[in-house]
């Protein structure tokens, strides 16, 4: 090995100078996307290291967790243990394969209906530190992906691309510090800016004092930022404080609340109309049934006997609309389409008392 490296030094030292300036000239050349060369060789080398590394893991640690952990106990305990073991497998391997199946088929619906532009990706890696908002996916300038393009979820926006590499991209989160997106309320049309806390919740700031925002409404994006199209969903309103100048506004975002791992990115942006609805995901409040004395009899909810129960104001206005059209000979449901419709203006005369028997009860001839 000497005598090589003495017949060589010559060709030995001129390949290393020549390897320490191609790092140098990489350390100090930047791109046409203002990034680093060295920093495009490395995360280019890395990522199909991690993506193996991360399906490697998935698949071996619930084996090493049924099988190998269990090698000590009795015969009769490691079969039945393992025959456990195995179920779990199948049962975790058919939850995933569900939820993949399930968030597959939340996008594809999500790309059908949005008239932008989109590319699946999925997240392969978080950014360095404990607290970073910063996340890597599988899509990167091969895919079509540049620096500054949106990504979202079927529930709401996620963040945008900050640094794009052949084949990863790094998003910059919402609730990061250094985020900011416009955004519009639903109702009254109200403008902002969202800007990540680093917590769950963000912000939203320049609101007037003098508008009106109120918790529990939906906030969307404005399109004012030129990098989220309008009309994307952003999060509920959870907090409105009254302040000078601005209002504070603390705002729950909605595309992580499933968590994080398949990502849309937009590569071409549309406009979209501000919904008048909010999104079908959120929860919906079920009041309980009202009590059963106060429910009419529906076979006879005009003309219920003294003494009946009540019922509800809907049931008296059903009873009023049928004893009007039966006033005008109206049979509900059997109008053929143009036809008449009954006029509900008309006011009906008070039911007619009975005249009272006499004493000794009816008179007969």
């Amino acid at each position: 090995m000497e005598s090589f490296l003495n017949r060589y030094r010559s060709i030995t030292v001129l390949l290393l100078v020549i390897l320490a300036q191609l790092v140098l000239v990489a350390f100090q050349v930047k791109n046409d996307r203002d990034v680093r060369m060295i920093r495009v060789w490395t995360v280019t080398a890395v990522t199909p290291v991690a993506r193996i590394v991360e399906t490697l893991r998935g698949g071996s640690s619930g084996l090493i967790r049924n099988y190998v952990l269990l090698h000590d106990a009795d015969a009769e305990n490691r079969r039945l243990q393992a025959e456990v073991g195995r179920l779990k497998l199948d049962n975790n391997y058919l939850k995933n394969e569900l939820n993949m199946a399930d968030r597959a088929k939340a996008l594809a619906v999500f790309q059908s209906h949005t008239p932008s532009k989109t590319v699946a990706a999925t997240v392969i890696g978080i950014g360095a530190g404990t607290n970073s908002k910063m996340v890597f996916v599988d899509r990167g300038t091969v895919s079509g992906v540049e620096r500054g393009m949106a990504v979202v979820t079927p529930d709401g926006i996620v963040g945008k691309v900050i640094t794009a590499y052949p084949t990863a991209s790094a998003v910059l989160l919402i609730t990061d510090p250094d985020f900011a997106a416009g955004v519009i309320s639903q109702k009254g049309q109200v403008h902002g800016t969202l800007k990540g806390q680093g917590t769950p919740i963000c912000r939203v700031d320049y609101v007037p004092f003098e508008e009106k925002v109120e918790p529990g409404e939906w906030l969307y994006t404005s399109g004012d930022d030129r990098i989220f199209p309008r009309g994307f969903p952003v999060g509920v309103v959870k907090v409105v404080r009254s302040a000078q100048p601005f209002k504070e506004i603390l705002v729950d975002p909605s595309g992580m609340a499933r968590g994080l791992e398949d990502v849309l990115i937009l590569v071409e942006g549309v406009h979209q109309p501000i919904p008048d609805t909010p999104p079908v995901n959120q929860s919906v409040f079920i009041g309980s049934a009202p009590p059963a004395d106060t429910v009419k009899p529906p076979d006879n909810p005009g003309n219920a006997p003294p003494g009946a129960p009540v019922g509800t104001e809907a049931d008296k206005l059903r009873a009023q609309y049928k004893d009007i059209g039966d006033a005008q000979g109206h049979k509900f449901g059997e109008g053929t389409p143009g036809s008449k419709a009954p006029d509900f203006n008309l006011k009906l005369p008070p039911p007619a008392s009975k005249p009272a028997l006499p004493a000794g009860g009816p008179s007969h001839p």
